[in-house]
């Protein structure tokens, strides 16, 4: 009875070790950051608040990295100094306001070392209010992430390509690294 029972526990542990996968040695070294998005465009694009989370997951072993975001869009008030013209152009209405959604993904992108920190640049997939995005889908991002002397990373980048010019602009959008690990 005793045989057969430290049979069991030599097969259930062997088992859990072949599941467990290689060890923490040989295993993917990751670093994952994630902050917020908090900015406007620039007043020739519309004048846009822009407000979301994001997250980057880097696998530090392929030099790849996953990024994610989402983020709300609506008319900044800069937008109505001057009031636009026209029937409608009410600042206190949702329509004129146009509130919107976006989520971005670029996927395995492309890691190089910058001054301070890292880049990631790839192709970018960009939704509009959770559809095909009315701007195009050839789109682009450059994502970097840099910091300082006493925070590692601080600060996060976020620069279109291609048809998202046409709706983010061609400057960064500025945010903020939150955490990392």
């Amino acid at each position: 009875m005793m045989g057969k029972r430290l049979q069991w526990v030599a097969v259930v542990g062997l088992l859990v070790f072949l599941a467990s996968g290689p060890g923490q040695a040989n295993g993917p070294k990751r670093l994952h950051i994630s902050g917020v998005l908090d900015d406007h465009t620039l007043a020739m694009f519309g004048s846009w608040e822009m407000h979301g989370v994001w997250s980057l997951d880097l696998n530090e072993r392929t030099g790849k990295a996953d990024f994610t975001a989402a983020m709300n869009m609506e008319r900044a008030d800069l937008f109505f100094v001057p009031p636009p013209t026209g029937a409608g152009a009410d600042a206190n209405t949702l329509s004129v306001r146009n509130p919107h959604t976006h989520h971005i993904g670029v996927m395995e992108g492309t890691v190089t070392a910058i001054t301070g920190g890292f880049r990631v640049t790839g192709p970018a997939t960009v939704t509009g209010n959770g559809g095909v995005a009315a701007f195009g889908t050839n789109n682009s991002a450059q994502i970097d992430i840099t910091g300082g002397t006493l925070v590692e990373y601080s600060n996060l980048a976020l620069t279109f390509g291609g048809d998202a010019i046409k709706h983010f602009g061609d400057q960064p959008i500025a945010g903020v690294v939150r955490r990392w690990r």
